[in-house]
């Protein structure tokens, strides 16, 4: 009876010695290697509490952003395929810094076409993206428009870039905006719509003066 436990006993460590064996091989020096990087590039608590603190403070585009803050007489003008005469209209744009600086927010009053149009748009300099974003909805409609764009500093522009369901057709399309900064007090915005070829046509011009 001994000499069966005996070798009972050799058997399992035995087992318990080819099992190790295997754990052994299935550790290649490939998963070795990615657990090594995974952990050399998790940040430590003070590389993650300033990514976030840098993505919270505002940065000299917002200070850019902040000079816009005021009330600016705008005058649009529109067109359309059917239609090569221009169409005009005005309205008031009041923008201001709001969430402790961090955005821009655009208030648009004025009349169109014989009826009273409000519209509003907030614009956001994304830190860590590195991107303008904005965003504009109105009475005119119950969608949103949001873009997204880069600023360009020998032009003094910003090209931002969206897209949005036409009403008319249900389907998607691609639109183009263009911010010009003429100087402190002149400010043009250009906006395009973009068909399925890429080809632009534009639908829109606001030129906005800053009332003193």
């Amino acid at each position: 009876m001994k000499t069966i436990y005996i070798y009972l006993g050799a058997l399992v460590l035995c087992f318990v010695s080819c099992k190790k064996e295997e754990v052994k091989s299935e550790i290649s020096p490939e998963t070795i290697e990615v657990t090594k990087e995974a952990t050399e590039t998790t940040p430590d608590s003070a590389t993650v509490a300033k990514a976030w603190a840098d993505y919270a403070t505002p940065s000299k585009i917002h200070e850019m952003l902040a000079k816009d803050t005021g009330t600016w007489d705008a005058e649009m003008t529109f067109w359309t395929p059917e239609n090569p005469e221009p169409q005009k209209a005005t309205a008031v744009a009041t923008y201001k810094m709001i969430l402790d600086g961090k955005f821009q927010e655009g208030v648009f009053k004025g009349d169109m076409w014989g009826m009273p149009f409000e519209g509003r748009g907030t614009t956001a300099y994304d830190n860590a993206s590195k991107q303008f974003i904005t965003t504009w909805i109105d009475n005119m409609g119950t969608g949103m428009l949001v873009s997204r764009g880069q600023y360009d500093e020998t032009s003094k522009t910003i090209t931002f870039h969206g897209a949005m369901v036409d009403p008319v057709t249900g389907k998607e399309k691609k639109v183009k905006e263009i911010i010009s900064y003429i100087d402190d007090d002149t400010q043009r915005m250009e906006m395009f719509d973009i068909d399925a070829n890429g080809k632009e046509f534009k639908n829109m011009e606001i030129n906005s003066k800053r009332r003193k």
